[in-house]
């Protein structure tokens, strides 16, 4: 097969027939020789070998119109030939993944209803300084995803936008949670997707672990009972609560009036004020019918109620009276002031921020009665809604504490997601040697020319992309008996890599060169040999790609031809 490339891409009629601006890679020029030394110059000139030898030199300044027409052609064909290998398992899965290191933008997941545009705050912002930081917003109703256990994952977006579909599927460097994922109220439980995402290891904020802890306000109040309990109830005053997991215990009367919480709801759904024993046992059917939990608390006749929120390292305090006499401040009319941040309301929320791991947005809110006493009776995550005249502000504090988390979690230059094992071509002659599992993996490979070092290690991922030959002692290393023999000549013979060593596990074994003539010790400077070469240079594959070290270099790209002779054959036919 080579023989016949060399002859077909040899003749000059064929080179001559082609359009302008094909193949010019063949036409590449001779490297400039050095100039002869001074004393040898005479005798050079009159040499008539060295006539000879200038003459294909002089031949490329003719042919540079055609190769500056482009080779595009040329550049197709070789792109496909590396996509061949690709397929073929002849190229390394981290060079198929470079490209995704490659990429200078990480992607920003924010999960948050449609009427805050997350896409502005995070314009202009960079990750480590370099990457740009590319924003896809959606609800939890409208994500899906897929996570495998070797930590590869993507996530799914089908949403409409203006009226139309839109249908997309990425994979995400990071999560911004603004929305609950749990809700029974509105009949939304988005909880497999907190797994899924953490089961995919995405980094978020606030973290998956303590999102997925809030989806249930009891579990949360037994958090708050035992912060009370350590810090006492002077400086932490917490509401007194009861639990009912059914509504089989709902049986004991308590203190009325009390505020009973069925299930787990936001925005003041599921809260219902009894005054007496007959409510009680009315609201007790109600919760068998729900067939969940529920929570009763005093009610507390309150003055205001207030709210302390921390957004990574900024605290601000606010203060809700209501104005239509309802007892659910966050219902009808109420007017919210920004009050003083004292230590006591810090020390509130610092120490609801250190729950479940750490949260790194979070508010706790209370009531002042009119007995002058304060209650705190929640702590809210990061999809708390944000309230007051600094909206804007708060916006842009989140968006800088996300910035200033991507930085801290993720990379600067990141790992590609683990590719699944690709097929290796075997070699069609000599013997392969068997992987060790238990080995470590070598060290880098020594640099191009240099000495080569017995390995006696190697990694199961590299030993089928490095095919050892092993030859019985006393018989020389030769090239693969399947590549064809050439006759000798200037024409046809290519320089071979002398005194290389061959390297296997605990065993390092010489390859002693052949006995050639003197005639082919150095490569000649004949354009057929320039034109032959061209070829096999075009489809050489870089070191990090495969056959990582530097031993039987040229015969591992002759290999690599003759794999893929029966891809491109068809395009030079006879």
């Amino acid at each position: 097969m080579m023989n016949f490339l060399r002859r077909r891409l040899s003749d000059s009629s064929f080179i001559a027939n082609l359009p302008n601006g094909y193949m010019t890679d063949l036409q590449r020029p001779e490297p400039q020789q050095p100039p002869p030394p001074p004393s040898a110059a005479p005798a050079a000139a009159a040499s008539p070998a060295a006539e000879r030898r200038q003459q294909p030199q002089s031949a490329p300044p003719q042919q540079q119109p055609q190769q500056s027409a482009g080779s595009s052609f040329f550049s197709s064909l070789s792109n496909a030939v590396k996509q061949t290998a690709a397929s073929a398992g002849l190229v390394d899965a981290a060079s198929a993944a470079s490209s995704a290191a490659a990429k200078k933008f990480k992607l920003l997941l924010v999960i948050e209803e449609p009427h805050t545009d997350w896409i502005k705050c995070f314009r202009g912002k960079k990750v480590h300084g370099e990457y740009d930081i590319r924003v896809e917003q959606a609800q939890f109703s409208e994500i899906n995803l897929i996570a495998h256990a070797d930590g590869s994952y993507a996530i799914d977006i089908q949403a409409f936008r203006n009226g139309t579909k839109v249908v997309r599927s990425f994979r995400p460097d990071f999560v911004l949670v603004r929305q609950h994922s749990f809700s029974m109220a509105e009949n939304e439980d988005f909880r497999n997707l907190i797994i899924g995402m953490h089961y995919a290891g995405i980094p978020s904020v606030n973290s998956l672990e303590s999102i997925y802890n809030f989806c249930d306000k009891p579990w949360v109040f037994a958090q708050l009972v035992s912060i009370s309990k350590t810090l006492g109830v002077e400086k932490f005053p917490l509401i007194e609560q009861t639990f009912y997991p059914n509504h089989k215990e709902m049986l004991t009367l308590p203190t009325f009036p009390v505020v009973v919480k069925i299930g787990h709801a936001h925005s003041g759904m599921g809260k219902v004020k009894v005054d007496n024993h007959y409510d009680f046992q009315d609201i007790a059917s109600v919760v068998a019918l729900t067939q969940t939990y529920a929570t009763t608390e005093p009610f507390i006749d309150s003055k205001y109620d207030i709210r302390i929120q921390k957004i990574g390292s900024n605290y601000k305090a606010y203060m809700r009276t209501s104005i239509s006499g309802n007892w659910k401040t966050n219902t009808g009319s109420a007017m919210l002031e920004q009050i003083a941040m004292s230590d006591r309301y810090k020390l509130w929320v610092d120490t609801c921020s250190e729950m479940f791991g750490g949260l790194d947005i979070c508010a706790v809110k209370a009531v002042h009665g009119k007995d002058g006493k304060d209650y705190i009776f929640e702590v809210m995550d990061c999809a708390m809604p944000l309230i007051g005249e600094h909206q804007v502000e708060d916006r842009q504090l989140i968006t800088d504490l996300v910035v200033s988390k991507m930085n801290q979690m993720l990379s600067k230059t990141p790992i590609p997601s683990p590719q699944r094992p690709t097929a290796t071509q075997q070699p069609q002659s000599g013997s392969l040697k068997e992987p060790e599992p238990n080995k470590i993996p070598p060290q880098r490979p020594p640099p191009q020319g240099g000495p080569v070092q017995p390995q006696g290690t190697q990694s199961q991922s590299q030993e089928p992309l490095q095919p050892q030959r092993m030859f019985p002692p006393g018989q020389s290393a030769k090239p693969s008996t399947s590549q064809p023999q050439r006759p000798p000549g200037p024409t046809t013979q290519q320089p071979h890599a002398q005194g290389q060593g061959i390297s296997s596990a605990g065993l390092s074994m010489k390859v002693e060169p052949e006995p050639q003539p003197a005639s082919q010790q150095k490569p000649q400077s004949h354009p057929q040999l320039n034109k032959s070469q061209s070829l096999t240079n075009a489809f050489s594959f870089t070191e990090s790609s495969f056959f990582r070290s530097s031993v039987n270099e040229d015969e591992a790209k002759a290999e690599t031809i003759r794999n893929l002779r029966k891809s491109f054959a068809s395009l030079f036919s006879d």
